[in-house]
């Protein structure tokens, strides 16, 4: 990679591309509709279909092409740090529903690879938590002792696959690893099989509450339903205020070949150096493909080029033999407590069920989504449905700080952007965006590779803070709560559901 390399695509999504599915062109009257087609809308579908309810998956961009499609496609029940947190904020017995919660949603989607006869690249691999700083190890010890009491295979260790030392690490062994969309798209085609309606290119507009729910949709058609699912990763309707308690973030992957035999043979993350997440997957030539992921910022934030560099370099320093493929960049909210938000909508909700927050790990949190929200909409137990319930209120206090930090976050780009003085228009370059003074109104103003200029609004549809352009994949971002925009406006990623405003220049 070069200091102007650009995103060239997510390696699930070249080797999946999977065929398109018709926008919604006719009204529908179904059990069951679910907003967002990615694991989690995908997972809970799958299974509402199969449990004999049915079902409308109505897809704003396309099946599993989101955020879903530009993961690093680990399924594990190692979540870097979380145990130790956990068996202190929610007791032994929430670290162990978390736990077990995690690891049947891995061997669940293990059993509907095989039913379905999915090649998904499915391979077991042990999961690894390492530090190279010598002062962590007291803390792996604890959260490898926490693992091992909420009922994880998990042992403190030295000695990892990775080729450069650590100081100690958690193993947790028997998790996998797999082709996301490989496997996704298996689902989808046999939920058209059992008579689901997916429908791609889809916009929910509006979600009337009542008995049936009412949905509008920017292609004219309605949809009732006597339950709905908002799964679109970040919810497009917050009647709970949601996005109080959820910290975007954005966060880069880049992925290339290695020789097999310099496979580290494992999934390996590590919460220094800004987060780095290696792991493999086959690649056609009989080589490996190395995934490193890394560089978590705030969407809006600072200069995505220099980061993606950043992360190259890393990969090339400690896998000296990697040729460099691919890159692409993702994006996760992380709840303010730590847990995952999946359940009702909000306190009075009867009807209407959201599932969100799942902080970097929404193979498996999106996968227990779905079986949790099947069981609650068909009236079946579920023993973790109080841990992640998103009316919650005993993690109230202990949230407290993370959600002053994440609230002040956003006050000081709500007003401090506002202060900027910004640039002149003259000053962007070709491929570039800033936002801009013109005749005393601020402009979004982004300039094409031909020299001509666009113009947009630069307040988020969403709550209405700034924009900012991230250069290196030429959109528009908002640091408040995460919404993306392309250059014409278009929304790329809620929670925004309405366009940039076009401004003449």
């Amino acid at each position: 990679m070069t200091e102007n390399s650009h995103v060239s695509g997510s390696y699930w999504l070249q080797t999946a591309p999977g065929p398109d599915r018709p926008a919604l062109a006719e009204d529908l009257d179904v059990d069951v509709a679910v907003i967002g087609a990615g694991v989690a809308g995908l997972s809970t579908a799958w299974e509402l279909a199969r449990a004999g309810r049915t079902v409308a998956l109505l897809e704003a961009g396309r099946v599993a092409a989101g955020v879903t499609g530009h993961t690093t496609a680990k399924l594990t029940a190692l979540h870097t740090l979380i145990y130790d947190k956990l068996r202190h904020t929610r007791g032994p017995e929430g670290a162990r529903l978390y736990a077990r919660s995690q690891s049947e949603a891995i061997e669940r989607a293990a059993e509907i690879a095989d039913e379905l006869g999915v090649d998904c690249d499915w391979e077991r691999r042990s999961a690894y938590t390492y530090a190279c700083d010598a002062g962590r190890i007291d803390e792996l010890r604890a959260e490898a002792e926490a693992a091992r009491e909420a009922g994880l295979p998990a042992s403190f260790v030295t000695e990892t696959g990775l080729p450069f030392p650590v100081a100690g690490a958690v193993k947790v062994t028997g998790q996998a690893q797999f082709h996301p969309r490989k496997y996704l798209l298996a689902l989808a085609e046999d939920l058209v099989v059992r008579g689901a309606h997916v429908h791609e290119h889809t916009t929910v507009i509006g979600l009337e509450e009542g008995e049936p729910c009412r949905l509008t949709t920017d292609t004219g058609a309605r949809v009732s339903a006597r339950d709905v699912v908002v799964a679109t990763h970040y919810p497009v309707f917050d009647r709970a205020l949601l996005f109080t308690r959820l910290s975007p973030r954005r966060e880069l992957v880049v992925a290339g070949t290695i020789d097999a035999e310099r496979d580290p043979d494992g999934m390996f993350i590590t919460p220094d150096e800004g987060t780095r997440s290696v792991r493999t997957a086959p690649a056609e030539d009989g080589r490996r493909l190395l995934v490193v992921t890394g560089e978590h910022f705030t969407p809006g934030t600072g200069d995505t080029r220099a980061r993606f560099q950043h992360l190259a370099d890393w990969a090339a320093e400690h896998f000296p033999d990697v040729t460099l493929t691919h890159s692409w960049a993702t994006q996760d909210n992380d709840p303010t407590d730590t847990v995952p938000l999946v359940g009702p909508l909000h306190p009075g909700a009867r009807h209407t069920y959201v599932a969100t927050g799942f902080g970097g790990w929404g193979l498996s949190g999106g996968m227990m989504a779905g079986r949790l929200l099947t069981a609650q909409i068909t009236g079946e137990e579920c023993a973790w449905s109080g841990l992640y319930d998103p009316r919650r209120l005993r993690s109230t206090v202990r949230e407290a700080p993370a959600f002053l930090k994440h609230q002040a976050q956003v006050a000081r780009h709500f007003v401090g952007d506002r202060l900027r003085p910004g640039g002149p228009v003259e000053g962007i370059e070709r491929g570039e965006g800033a936002v801009v003074r013109v005749d005393g109104e601020r402009l979004a103003v982004h300039r094409d590779e031909a020299g001509h200029l666009h113009a947009l609004s630069p307040r988020c549809t969403h709550l209405g803070c700034l924009v900012a352009f991230n250069a290196a994949e030429r959109a528009w971002e908002c640091p408040c709560h995460g919404s993306r925009f392309d250059t014409d406006g278009k929304v790329v990623q809620g929670p925004a559901t309405r366009p940039l405003e076009q401004r003449d220049i």
